[in-house]
């Protein structure tokens, strides 16, 4: 069974296990338009892997391959991210039935769900708990 992290709870296992690596399951347009998790400032780096095409929302039926070709092997701790936890969590079960042992899903994603006014980021999430992103 796939655990939920909390966006903060993920940011400090990447940066205490040298193994754990965060991959971004969102679309190209979002990585480019909303911006991404930054993690150099503890010395590593985003995977991207789409869960779904921009702009059908089809799935991608090449994720598990994807990921194993970002570099991402079955022992590494791998956190998963999307804009509120959703894709993210059908990426990790995807991976955890494909052979890998150690999968989180960040809930609350990047973006968290609305606000009262219907924005995104503000209320929960990566950007909201004001942990380093950086536009792509």
């Amino acid at each position: 069974m796939v655990e939920d992290v909390a966006p903060p709870q993920a940011f400090q296992a990447l940066t205490d296990n040298p193994d754990a690596v965060l991959v971004d399951v969102r679309t190209d347009a979002e990585w480019t338009y909303v911006g991404l998790p930054d993690l150099s400032p503890i010395g590593k780096r985003v995977l991207l892997v789409q869960w779904q095409a921009f702009p059908s929302g089809a799935p991608n039926h090449n994720f598990v391959e994807q990921l194993g070709a970002s570099g991402v092997t079955r022992q590494h701790a791998v956190y998963f991210i999307c804009r509120s936890g959703a894709r993210s969590l059908a990426a990790a079960e995807t991976a955890e039935q494909a052979g890998y042992h150690t999968v989180f899903n960040v809930n609350d994603g990047f973006e968290g769900p609305p606000d009262a006014d219907g924005h995104r980021g503000n209320v929960a999430g990566w950007k909201a708990d004001a942990l380093p992103w950086r536009q792509r």
